[in-house]
C-alpha cells in the first residue's frame, strides 16, 4: 500500500520538495506506527531540505520530526499496550506524511482534551523553552527574560513559558513581527534599531536571562546587558552567522554562556522526551502556558512553508493538518 509524504529528492534548493505516493511504512521490532493527523514544522527542518544543516540524510528522505496522531500498528507484541494510543512524539524524519514510526521512547500519551494541531505545535518549541529556561538557566518568578527573535515559534514559546514562570518578558524581534508577541510580552523592542539595547536598558535596566535563537551582532550586544550572574542561553542563530564574544565579559560579569541544544539532549539521554512532555502538558493542563495556534497548511503545502520559513517569512508555529482532531 502507498501514502502521501513530502519527499526531498535533492540538496538543491526548497524545489526539491514534492508530495508524491510513497510506500506505507513496516515498523520493526521495537517500532510504532502512527496514523499522523499533525506534523510541526521548525526552522531545523528547511535547513536540513535545503542542505544547509550539519545532517544531511540519504536522499531521498521524507522530512519533519514533530508527531501526534494515533498508533495503528506495532512492530512487536511488547507493544501491546501502545495500540489504538493517541500519541504525540518525535519521528526524527518522516514526519511528513499520512504515516510515520516513531519509538516508545520518543512517544508520550496525548490526553483526549488536547488536538492534535496543538500538540505537534507545542512540541519543539515548548521543550526547547523548558529545557533551556528551567532545566539549564533556572529562570524564577521576578526575574527578567530577554528573548532575542522572538516571534517565531520557539521564541514565542519562550515568552509563554516565562510568562507562566512568573518572570518579566522581553520580546527582541523586527518591526514588522513585534505584533506577533503581543499577549506573552511585557515589553517588546525593534532590534534592528541601531540603538535597540539602550532603548531596553531605558525601560527595563538589565535582564536575568537571554533566551537568544538569533546570533550575529546581536548576541554580543544582549550579554552586555546581562546582569550581574545573569544566563545567556545560546539556542540558534537565525541571523545566519555565529557570534564571537570576548571572554573577558563573562568574567567580569560573573555571567554564563549556556548551550540550548533540546535534540541533542533528548538523543543522548534516552529517557529525556517522555518527563519533559509530561511537564508541559500538566502546564497547558493547568493553564500556565497559553500556545497559540500559528499557521496551518496542508500537507500539498509544507514545501512552501518550508521555504517561507527560511527566508524568515512567517511567524509563529506552523503545523501541517493531514486530518481531524483523534477521538
Amino acid at each position: 500500500m502507498t501514502m502521501r509524504a513530502v519527499t526531498c529528492e535533492a540538496y538543491d534548493g526548497l524545489g526539491a520538495l514534492v508530495v508524491r505516493e510513497v510506500p506505507d511504512p513496516v515498523p520493526a521490532a521495537g517500532e510504532l506506527l502512527v496514523a499522523v493527523e499533525a506534523a510541526g514544522l521548525g526552522f531545523v527542518d528547511a535547513l536540513i531540505v535545503s542542505g544547509s544543516y550539519q545532517i544531511k540524510p540519504p536522499l531521498p528522505f521524507v522530512p519533519g520530526s514533530e508527531v501526534a496522531g494515533r498508533v495503528v500498528e506495532i512492530g512487536d507484541p511488547s507493544l501491546a499496550d501502545w495500540l489504538g494510543r493517541r500519541v504525540v512524539g518525535y519521528a526524527f524524519q518522516g514526519a511528513l506524511a499520512e504515516l510515520a514510526l516513531l519509538k516508545p521512547a520518543f512517544c508520550a500519551p496525548l490526553p483526549k482534551d488536547i488536538a492534535p494541531i496543538t500538540a505537534a505545535g507545542l512540541l519543539t518549541s515548548y521543550c526547547t523553552a523548558l529545557y533551556g529556561l528551567v532545566d539549564r538557566a533556572n529562570l524564577q518568578a521576578g526575574e527578567t527574560a530577554l528573548v532575542l527573535g522572538a516571534s517565531g515559534g520557539v521564541g514565542a514559546a519562550a515568552l509563554d513559558l516565562a510568562r507562566g514562570l512568573g518572570a518579566r518578558t522581553v520580546a527582541a524581534a523586527s518591526a514588522g513581527k513585534r505584533a506577533a508577541c503581543e499577549g506573552f510580552a511585557d515589553v517588546t523592542i525593534d532590534y534592528e534599531q541601531a540603538d535597540w539595547r539602550e532603548r531596553l536598558r531605558e525601560q527595563v535596566g538589565a535582564v536575568d536571562v537571554v533566551f537568544d535563537l538569533v546570533g550575529g551582532a546581536w548576541s554580543g550586544a544582549a550579554f552586555r546587558i546581562l546582569a550581574p550572574g545573569g544566563r545567556h542561553l545560546v539556542v540558534g542563530f537565525a541571523s545566519g552567522r555565529i557570534p564571537e564574544l570576548a571572554l573577558n565579559l563573562p568574567l567580569l560579569k560573573r555571567a554564563s554562556i549556556i548551550g540550548v541544544d533540546w535534540g541533542g539532549h533528548m538523543r543522548a539521554g534516552g529517557d529525556a522526551f517522555a518527563p519533559t512532555t509530561r511537564r508541559l502538558i500538566e502546564l497547558l493542563q493547568d493553564n500556565m502556558i497559553h500556545p497559540r495556534n500559528g499557521e496551518e497548511v496542508g500537507l500539498e503545502q509544507a514545501p512552501s512553508a518550508l521555504a517561507r520559513m527560511l527566508r524568515r517569512a512567517t511567524t509563529g508555529k506552523v503545523v501541517v493538518s493531514l486530518g481531524g482532531p483523534a477521538t
